[in-house]
């Protein structure tokens, strides 16, 4: 105690000394600083400056960066009238607090009041030195001064604000606010100021979560002192006594962990990231994958990106339903995944279609059992529809006009244009074959938003991106009239039971085996991709895009409000079939057709065994339905399927078929039994 008082006494004598001035100055001037900038919580921000996710520092401390220009100005006004008053004068040390607390501790035996400016208690801070010894109360009073010397009074503040404690791990006004009351320290209550005042006093012993009677009294003495000093009324004070201190800690936000970790780790350095996201709308959209994760069962993990494709900028990323369901896999990011895209490129491949002038949404094209050399690809339900519009074609995802397109256009074009929107693909081989149409190809759920934005955007292709950044020049890679007839065709696709007709353009999309469920849409605004299956490629048998992912994209939009689709542009050619020009009334691939059908068995000529009394007949080409006859006379009604099977008695026999625009094909065979 007698050291103390020494201590003190000593401190005083040195202002009041003018004699000892110049070595006081000589003094202070060599005093050796420690680093003034105190480690903060790297932290990534959205779009709004709300919190997203922070990582404690090195030794495991919450401490995030604080400012007094980004505090409660009233919280400021109770530190100081509390802690220090005159710390707007004073040099460091306060020779009035020093000479008061020598003299109370001299009278009553004891330390009755402390000395400490804010200034002393920041210099202990930034040292974490001893409080107990004559020693450390020297050292502290010496860099109090030297910190007054280079330091301005605001710069002071700010290290206090960073570095006092509150707590446990928890260091900073910053990380205060978040952990005690869920909240950055912009705005806080009476009750939530005298607490956070109160608590780097001993802020062990008067943590509310394990010592809330220690906590409220120290509050209450905190508030009687706000009140005498004219900081709230007599109402306020008696209404903040009332409120609850809170009993638990709140956990750091953890918004978007798996993008916020990848941005990061892309810059380690920055102490803060500033986003293009919503914070509001990433919390919605992890609802909505948790849900749907949580429907699906079955270990199924989700992927979802929700982009405005005016910009590019990516408003909402969810890499799983939960970062730790190891069940799920939910570590890995299915937003970065490269996986099977299933049907969802057929947009892009019409739009490629109809911008080099191979197609009009009305044009007819067979659909129609066809071999592309040895591949000879199948419908999703295993039926053929014959002739349709291309619109019908898109609208219905059927495979054969989509690989005929993708022929008509050339697999490296796709390629190419997939390319040039800035999107990675890999293939298998070096030169991409025609099953990139329908999936043989890896892209990624933001790749495939990003191709599906370019359509939204009328054509332009767009960067996603989730940090802030300059406009680019990109280049157009279909036509605004082609990107508006995709729009156009997608928008009237059946949605989902409850979903609004018209108001989105989609497109779904399932994997080979089952393995990847997909669905893509865009309004005048948002795009919007959505990811549903195994992230270790696991089958899924009976998971279709339609039925799994659809559902979640149209929550996404739901959440989001639909903005409308765009007009027509006004080079758009509004055209039925009929009123088409010559070479865009029926796909120049389907030429062949106008020698009418052909009877691909059996053979003309063959001899063919029929144990059973029935062979098969098969008709390619020409446009059913077909009418079959044997020996002329009719064997069943006309039909649309290409096989049939037909009753045969031993003997010759001519067979016959004609197709819808009366053209004819005819074999004569011997039936053996």
């Amino acid at each position: 105690m007698k050291a103390h008082v020494a201590v003190w006494t000593l401190a005083g004598l040195l202002f009041l000394g003018a004699a000892g001035r110049d070595g006081l100055d000589r003094w202070v001037d060599a005093t050796p600083l420690p680093p003034l900038a105190a480690e903060t919580s790297a932290e990534v921000l959205d779009r709004h400056g709300a919190l997203l996710r922070a990582w404690p520092v090195a030794d495991g401390r919450w401490r995030l960066a604080a400012t007094s220009a980004a505090v409660d100005p009233h919280y400021i006004d109770a530190l100081i009238a509390f802690e220090d008053r005159r710390f707007r004068r004073h040099s460091g040390i306060d020779p009035l607090a020093v000479l008061r607390a020598g003299l109370q501790a001299a009278m009553a035996g004891r330390i009755v009041s402390g000395a400490s400016t804010l200034t002393m208690q920041t210099a202990r801070l930034l040292e974490d030195g001893p409080t107990g010894s004559w020693r450390g109360k020297l050292r502290q009073a010496r860099l109090a001064l030297a910190l007054e010397r280079r330091l301005t009074k605001d710069r002071i503040l700010d290290l206090y604000l960073d570095l006092a404690p509150f707590g446990g791990n928890v260091e900073g006004i910053a990380a205060a606010s978040r952990v005690w009351f869920g909240k950055p320290p912009a705005r806080l209550t009476p009750a939530e100021i005298a607490l956070v005042v109160a608590l780097p006093q001993s802020p062990e012993t008067r943590r509310p979560d394990r010592h809330p009677d220690a906590a409220r009294s120290a509050r209450a003495r905190v508030l009687a002192r706000m009140e005498r000093a004219g900081l709230i009324d007599a109402g306020d004070a008696a209404a903040a006594l009332q409120t609850p201190v809170p009993r638990l800690r709140r956990p750091f936000p953890m918004r978007a962990p798996h993008l916020t970790q990848r941005l990061r780790d892309a810059d380690p350095a920055a102490p803060r990231i500033v986003t293009t996201l919503d914070s509001a709308l990433q919390a919605g959209m992890e609802r909505i994958a948790a849900r749907a994760a949580a429907e699906a069962g079955n270990a199924l993990s989700i992927g979802l990106v929700v982009a405005d494709h005016a910009t590019g900028a990516i408003l909402a990323s969810v890499g799983s339903a939960d970062l730790t369901d190891t069940a799920r896999a939910g570590f890995v990011d299915m937003t970065q995944a490269l996986r099977s895209p299933g049907s969802t490129l057929k947009p892009l491949i019409y739009a490629l279609a109809f911008d080099q002038g191979l197609a009009h949404p009305e044009t007819l094209i067979q659909d129609r059992p066809t071999a592309f050399g040895r591949w000879s690809p199948q419908n999703f339900d295993g039926r053929f529809r014959g002739p349709v519009t291309l619109r019908e074609a898109l609208q219905a995802s059927l495979n054969i006009p989509a690989v005929k397109l993708t022929e008509a256009l050339g697999a490296p074009r796709l390629m190419a244009a997939i390319d040039r929107t800035g999107v990675a693909a890999r293939v298998p081989s070096d030169v991409p074959g025609l099953a990139v149409s329908l999936g043989g190809v890896g892209l990624s759920l933001e790749g495939l938003v990003q191709l599906a934005a370019m359509l939204a955007r009328g054509g332009e292709a767009v960067a996603l991106h989730a940090r802030p950044a300059p406009s680019q020049p990109m280049p157009r890679i279909v036509s605004p009239a082609a990107a508006w007839h995709v729009g156009d065709i997608l928008r009237d696709a059946l949605p989902p039971p409850g979903a609004p007709r018209g108001a989105v353009a989609w497109k779904t999309g399932t994997s080979y085996g089952h393995r990847d469920a997909w669905a893509l849409g865009w309004d005048g605004r948002h795009v919007v991709g959505v990811w549903m299956g195994r992230p270790d490629g696991t089958p899924v048998p009976g998971a279709f895009g339609g039925a799994l992912a659809a559902p979640v994209m149209f929550r996404a939009f739901g959440l989001l409000g639909t903005v409308p689709l765009p007009p027509p542009p006004a080079e758009t050619l509004m055209a039925g079939n009929a009123a088409l020009p010559a070479p865009l009334r029926v796909f120049r691939g389907d030429a062949v057709d106008a020698a009418g059908p052909v009877i691909d068995f059996p053979p003309d000529g063959a001899e063919v065994a029929v144990p059973s009394g029935e062979l098969v007949a098969r008709v390619r080409d020409g446009v059913p339905p077909f009418n079959w006859l044997s020996d002329g006379r009719p064997i069943a009604s006309p039909t649309h399927d290409r096989d049939i099977r037909v009753p045969a008695a031993h003997g010759p026999m001519t067979l016959a078929v004609i197709d819808a625009e009366g053209r004819a094909a005819r074999v004569a065979l011997t039936v053996r039994r």
